[in-house]
């Protein structure tokens, strides 16, 4: 896995556990949000663009209509709050 896709990843786990603790409560992820984790994942992995762009800007769309939309509610939720709970993350997201 590049480090472009790694970084990814991660910025989208962090994502997953702010909309999961303010959607679903708990502490851990909740098996709908890892399954999402899980899902986004294996289309990273499989992401042939090199640098990878952006998901909404990406002539390519490998995720399904219905995940699709999951991911941009949870954009949509953690978004907002990510530069107050993880600053440096943010920064550096949006510096690339």
């Amino acid at each position: 896995m590049s480090d472009d896709i790694a970084r990814e990843l991660g910025t989208l786990e962090k994502m997953l556990e702010i909309f999961c603790r303010g959607s679903h409560g708990g502490g851990d992820l909740c098996p709908d949000c890892r399954e999402l984790l899980l899902y986004a994942a294996g289309r990273l992995a499989k992401c042939p663009h090199h640098p990878k762009p952006a998901c909404k800007n990406c002539p390519t769309h490998c995720y399904s209509p219905e995940n699709r939309a999951r991911i941009r509610a949870v954009m949509r939720h953690a978004g907002p709050r990510m530069p107050l709970v993880h600053p440096i993350l943010t920064l550096r997201h949006y510096l690339r």
